[in-house]
């Protein structure tokens, strides 16, 4: 089932409804992507009824006015709307990669209206340990589709890419990058088609937000309990996981094998066992 709300400043915000269960609100990454890109997390809607928001500009969802309305605080006050919206005061919230980044960021700023917490395959800074580890990963992968993948990764993040197409093109080849395993990659590709991401929000995040990244002063501030879940082939891993396990007073981590960025689809069912667990805690 599908939702919309119009937000203070009178934007539309689209989001999804899918499964049945307890609540759980759900932020992806991108920046830029919409909420399809979760999917319903590998099974997960069997346990609890998910609500996938489209983050700003992405999906269905209006972008902001004007160039600078892509902060974390900005996508953290829309998720408040949303909770508002739905007319519910404490609840569960999953961010993915940048939705993780807004997941810890309204964590720590609205502490009273969360009961857990669940934080997949992000970071709360850029480190070039993260980097060190997933090439290692990388480089020892014999699946040549990973080397192409890394060739375009390079080249979009130099900022040779010749012109916006060349750049949409260099991002689809860097998508086998998020998976162990090369067969799920069609599936997000298959969502970009119907739903490109917003260049816009990626490009402000990037020249903007990124340089400057860095959330570890502020977990100290979440009191929800809090679940990491991460792959071994996620390029943040197990040492951004740690990192976070490390600031957050009532965390812990799971690692998933042959898991990658997408971990809920390259080992569905763990992933949803591991999330269905914490979460009925």
């Amino acid at each position: 089932m599908n939702g919309k709300l119009v937000t203070a400043d009178g934007r539309t915000l689209a989001y999804r409804r899918v499964g049945s269960g307890p609540l759980l609100l759900c932020h992806c990454g991108g920046p830029g992507f919409p909420g399809a890109t979760l999917g319903e997390l590998g099974g997960l809607s069997r346990d609890h009824e998910l609500v996938i928001l489209d983050p700003r500009g992405a999906g269905a969802s209006d972008p902001p006015p004007g160039d600078e309305g892509y902060r974390l605080e900005d996508y953290a006050a829309d998720l408040d709307e949303l909770r508002r919206h739905l007319d519910v005061d404490a609840f569960d919230l999953l961010g993915h990669s940048h939705g993780g980044f807004v997941a810890m960021t309204y964590a720590a700023a609205h502490p009273e209206h969360l009961r857990r917490l669940v934080l997949v395959s992000t970071a709360p800074r850029f480190a070039p340990e993260y980097t060190d580890a997933i090439n290692a990963v990388w480089d020892a992968s014999p699946d040549p589709a990973v080397a192409e993948a890394r060739r375009a990764r390079e080249q979009r993040l130099s900022g040779r890419a010749r012109d916006r197409d060349d750049f949409v093109r260099l991002a689809m080849l860097e998508t086998r990058l998020f998976f162990a395993h090369a067969e799920h990659t069609e599936q997000l590709l298959a969502v970009f088609r119907r739903q490109p991401p917003n260049l816009e929000a990626l490009s402000y995040f990037n020249n903007a937000v990124a340089p400057r990244y860095d959330l570890r002063a502020e977990l100290g501030r979440i009191r929800a309990p809090t679940l990491v879940v991460t792959g071994d082939h996620d390029y943040f891993g197990s040492l951004a996981a740690d990192e976070i396990v490390a600031g957050i007073p009532h965390a812990s981590r799971v690692v998933l094998d042959e898991a990658g960025h997408f971990a809920w689809d390259d080992a569905p069912g763990r992933f949803r066992e591991e999330v269905s667990r914490f979460l009925a805690a």
